[in-house]
């Protein structure tokens, strides 16, 4: 098949916004619809916990915006998916239109759960990566593991913590795995 006709048969934000409203996540990664089942109480603790402390340190202060599932991340034309949480900093508050965010945010954070396990640590890694986004992390709330991948000459590198996350992309703002799990 020619190129012409895989880029015509890959779905786009066109075919995403006709996806129902079913309560269950709707992704497209590399124009393939991708569905999961809604978050469990415990992923959603987790999400709130982490928003709470990026809110308190980065909004509060002016310094950017902290998004919360459901939202939509734009990335490409064939590439629209809805992270656990996404932060833009106010250097890219331009990305941020009344129904998306469409472009590069600085950080963006995925909970892992039984359906998006596979997904989040392989597709979802690779597309951010290959979008430029300069922070990733990975929260295991089952085994209570947050990987940070943090974008180094276009690959992502895996930085080591304590239970304490500083942001790589914004100095003094981090995350206190204490009060997380």
């Amino acid at each position: 098949m020619s190129t012409e006709a895989n880029v015509r048969s890959k779905l786009g934000y066109e075919h995403y916004v006709c996806f129902p409203d079913d309560g269950k996540r709707h992704e497209i990664i590399d124009g393939h619809h991708y569905v999961n089942a809604a978050p469990s109480t415990y992923h959603q603790t987790v999400s709130r916990r982490i928003l709470v402390q990026l809110y308190n340190q980065i909004e509060l202060k002016k310094l950017g915006v902290v998004f919360y599932a459901p939202v939509d991340l734009q990335l490409s034309d064939h590439d629209i998916v809805q992270p656990d949480l996404v932060v833009v900093l106010d250097d890219s508050i331009q990305i941020i239109t009344p129904t998306k965010i469409k472009g590069v945010p600085q950080l963006v954070v995925e909970i892992l759960s039984l359906s998006s396990d596979v997904n989040d640590r392989t597709l979802k890694k690779r597309l951010y990566e290959q979008s430029g986004i300069p922070e990733y992390w990975i929260v295991d709330p089952f085994d209570h593991i947050l990987e940070q991948w943090v974008l180094e000459d276009g690959n992502y590198v895996q930085r080591q913590h304590d239970d304490n996350v500083g942001l790589s992309i914004i100095d003094d703002v981090s995350v206190n795995l204490s009060e997380v799990w």
